[in-house]
């Protein structure tokens, strides 16, 4: 169980293909706190970690991963979120983050608000039912707040630290991101699913910030 409060920005050294996907080789200083079997949440996905050494760390990623997610594009040097597993006796901080990534999808716009940044992303419309005003998004593992919600796009607003110690630093408009759902929701639509019933749109309107 993640968090979405990113505790370091990593760089890819390399993306080696393997005969059972890939093979990331991550830059960090994190690496030295790591070791073998440890859970990682890479831009919001949750990997096991193979080898840290040095200041490298070493993890697999499956042909399914590689498909859902974004990081079988990762180019040598993009910037990767990361952060460790909540501990048991750990301060709860954002939202309840799974490392299992819902869909991709892409920034339509970055705009800036005085010191701030108003981010816009849209979505695959399988993820509608999930997503509501004011409700929790992770975005490259990055809990965020929805504070615009439209047909198949929504607002962000990132804040200065936000975007100086995550990813996001280097975002650019058609990047495309990770993106996952509250767990609560998901829950909480299986269960009307389940009892038979019908959901239908909520009626929101493109609300722009």
């Amino acid at each position: 169980m993640f968090t979405g409060l990113v505790e370091m920005v990593g760089d890819i050294v390399e993306r080696k293909p393997t005969t059972s996907g890939a093979r990331l080789r991550i830059g960090s200083p994190m690496a030295a706190e790591l070791a073998a079997g440890d859970s990682l949440a890479v831009n919001g996905v949750c990997l096991t970690v193979i080898l840290a050494e040095a200041s490298e760390i070493h993890a697999d990623v499956g042909p399914e991963t590689l498909r859902v997610t974004t990081l079988g594009s990762l180019a040598r040097g993009a910037l990767v979120n990361l952060e460790r597993p909540l501990r048991a006796d750990g301060r709860f901080g954002g939202h309840f983050v799974q490392g299992h990534v819902d869909a991709v999808g892409h920034v339509e716009e970055l705009r800036r608000d005085a010191d701030c940044h108003w981010l816009t992303v849209a979505f695959p419309p399988a993820l509608a039912p999930y997503l509501v005003p004011k409700g929790s998004i992770a975005i490259d593992g990055i809990s965020l707040t929805i504070a615009g919600l439209g047909s198949g796009r929504f607002d962000v607003m990132v804040l200065p630290f936000t975007m100086e110690h995550t990813n996001m630093q280097a975002l650019k408009v058609r990047d495309r991101v990770n993106l996952e759902c509250d767990m609560i929701g998901k829950y909480v639509v299986r269960a009307v699913e389940l009892a038979g019933l019908t959901l239908s749109p909520l009626g929101a309107s493109d609300v722009r910030h």
